[in-house]
């Protein structure tokens, strides 16, 4: 014969205590089976409540606010109903204990984590994580502190994330690195009712010697473009001035009024250079005057 196939929640709770997919109901179901002497128990305290009332009841009405929710063991087994609040409820002294469970949305910082890159570069990097708990009953039976399980999760997906990557991508790419982290956070945690909302990572802190050898590569890399434009300005400019000399060159005339527009030009400005105009049909005998 075939093996019976097991349902589909006892497939799931190889991981945890409460599984979040079993319906609610059957946990009260199986919350109301305390068997014969845990009702016994129950009755004697009830009795003793009514015995010792007005006092009993500074013991048993407590009060939640309304960003908590109290998670109820009575004899061990969580109480029908789930976790109980906002407001009054009502607890059997001896036999019942609270934890109270914050439903907020916590923020931590990630401790720097010293974390060798894919390219062996080594680089501390730390992150802030926003999360909150979305489900008290599971964050309280499935692990022990879910506060801290997260923040050292944290730490490990971030080192664990960032050494599959190179430099020049943890510091171009910090936003596909952060989605990255709270999708991974966000399934693990989710076993423990924890809802990671947002991860940023904070700063990159590169060794010193890297800072000096990088800032030398992008000072080097600035100058290379510097000398190029220079030169590529030059040799527009040199065309330039080809083409106008070509210009000047078809009338006789344009010289002579390019040499009086820059004298105007040089008396404009209020300095104490004199200067003598020379006539250029003087220099043009000189030029043209055949050797002897």
């Amino acid at each position: 014969m075939a093996p019976e196939a097991k349902p589909a929640h006892t497939r799931m709770r190889k991981y945890s205590v409460v599984d979040p997919q079993i319906d609610l109901l059957s946990q009260q179901r199986d919350s109301q089976g305390m068997g014969f002497c845990g009702g016994v128990l129950i009755i004697l305290s009830y009795a003793l409540i009514v015995v010792t009332l007005p006092l009993s009841l500074c013991l048993c009405i407590k009060v939640v606010a309304e960003y908590e929710r109290a998670v109820i063991f009575r004899l061990g087994r969580i109480l029908e109903g789930g976790a109980k609040g906002p407001g009054l409820f009502f607890i059997v002294p001896c036999m019942d204990i609270i934890r109270k469970v914050d439903l907020r949305t916590v923020t931590f910082d990630v401790p720097p984590q010293e974390v060798l890159t894919k390219d062996s570069v080594t680089v501390a990097v730390d992150a802030v994580v926003y999360y909150r708990i979305y489900n008290p009953v599971i964050a309280v039976t499935n692990v022990e502190d879910a506060d801290r399980s997260t923040r050292l999760l944290a730490a490990t997906t971030l080192r664990n994330v960032l050494g599959t990557k190179n430099l020049s991508e943890i510091l171009s790419e910090r936003e596909s690195i952060s989605n990255m982290m709270q999708a991974m956070l966000d399934d693990a945690t989710d076993p423990w009712g924890v809802k990671v909302e947002r991860v940023e990572v904070k700063d990159v802190r590169l060794p010193v010697q890297l800072q000096r050898a990088m800032a030398a590569e992008a000072e080097a890399a600035r100058e290379a473009r510097a000398k190029v434009i220079a030169a590529e300005g030059e040799q527009k400019a040199s065309r330039a001035l080809k083409e106008a000399a070509d210009v000047i060159n078809e009338s006789p005339f344009a010289l002579q009024l390019r040499y009086l527009q820059t004298l105007n030009t040089i008396s404009a400005e209020k300095n104490s250079t004199i200067i003598f105009p020379l006539p250029l049909e003087i220099l043009s005998n000189f030029m043209h005057r055949p050797p002897l």
